[in-house]
């Protein structure tokens, strides 16, 4: 999930393309309105006038008063243009400069800093490629079903899969109301039984709010990281990639366990936790491994931290992706059979 200098220069080029866009939009709106109204031309050209023999007494001698003086008098003359406007039914900014992000006003920096509105196109590019807007459009709330889950008491006597489930949906949905909230969630559970589907659900959720988030499998998080660390020269779109794990508003990092453990592993990982602990951004992790197995496979450092800092979901029920075969298998894609039918 790295960034290369093409997907960069891609992502500026998009930045130019609508800064140019934006302009030409602009200066059409100009031409419309000084035809329509001409006295707004004429109310520009003296703001445009009193700009300039501002500048130029301003060489001479830096005076607040001056300053003062000119803003009260482009005051006025802004707040006729804007109630010319309002006459003719246009709104009263109608004439101000168009930029998607106001913050970075579209050039993807605030001073020397990336703007979110960056990093989110960063994550959109990145997304893009690895097919991730399809995957989301498939998998959110409104195509989950609880009809997957058996309803039947375990034999532990435990809530049934279903009744667990509803109430872990209930948490997700808490969750993504109360973000940005600083809470993590760790989705535990055999293979099978939802979690990346639930992650899937929360990130379209959180994206479509306008918060950045990274989704990431154990394997692409610590591939970045290793390149990262030990890539031959550090060029700035390769430290973007890592820096976006850090400080992207949910980060989301699927099947934890899956990847090849050795000392580089949970030291990174450990830093990624614990620095988006203190930086109080969310994480969300889904993992195979039962909580003893967790404690085993990584450090006890890592397992304090999910324990005092994460709620723990425990997903329970049978294998979906097998249930869907043999349900589509019996009935295709009709939906309203059930899947107690198949008993």
């Amino acid at each position: 999930m790295s960034l290369s200098n093409n997907d960069y220069q891609d992502i500026m080029r998009q930045y130019e393309e609508r800064r140019l866009s934006n302009y030409r939009l602009y200066e059409q709106r100009k031409k419309d309105i000084y035809t329509t109204i001409p006295e707004i031309k004429e109310l520009d050209r003296q703001i445009t006038a009193n700009s300039i023999s501002l500048g130029k007494q301003l060489i001479v001698r830096d005076d607040p008063a001056l300053r003062e003086e000119y803003r009260i008098k482009n005051q006025v003359l802004i707040s006729q243009k804007q109630a010319l406007l309002k006459e003719a039914g246009y709104s009263s900014d109608y004439l101000e400069p168009i930029y998607h992000c106001k913050k970075c006003k579209d050039t993807g920096y605030i001073g020397q800093e990336q703007c979110s509105c960056f990093h989110q196109a960063m994550i959109d590019h990145l997304y893009s490629g690895s097919n991730m807007a399809k995957i989301l459009a498939r998998e959110n709330f409104q195509t989950f079903r609880e009809d997957y889950y058996s309803d039947q008491m375990t034999k532990q006597g435990l809530p049934s899969p279903r009744r667990n489930i509803q109430k872990v949906v209930e948490h997700c949905k808490t969750f993504i109301s109360r973000f940005p909230n600083h809470d993590n969630i760790l989705f535990q559970g055999s293979t099978g039984v939802g979690k990346t589907f639930l992650s899937h659900c929360i990130a379209k959720e959180i994206m479509d709010r306008g918060f950045t988030c990274v989704y990431m499998t154990a394997f692409q998080l610590f591939d970045t990281l290793a390149k990262h660390t030990f890539g031959k020269g550090k060029d700035t779109e390769q430290e973007t990639s890592a820096n976006l794990i850090f400080q992207c508003d949910l980060l989301i990092i699927d099947d934890l366990g899956t990847e090849m453990i050795n000392k580089f592993v949970i030291s990174q990982l450990f830093q990624c936790l614990n620095e988006r602990l203190i930086q109080e951004r969310s994480t969300i992790i889904s993992t195979n491994l039962s909580l003893q197995e967790f404690r085993n496979t990584y450090s006890e450092r890592i397992f304090s931290r999910i324990s005092s800092s994460y709620s723990m979901l425990r997903l329970t029920g049978d294998d979906i992706r097998i249930q869907k075969k043999l349900w589509q298998k019996i009935y295709g894609d009709d939906i309203r059979f059930k899947k107690s039918n198949l008993t």
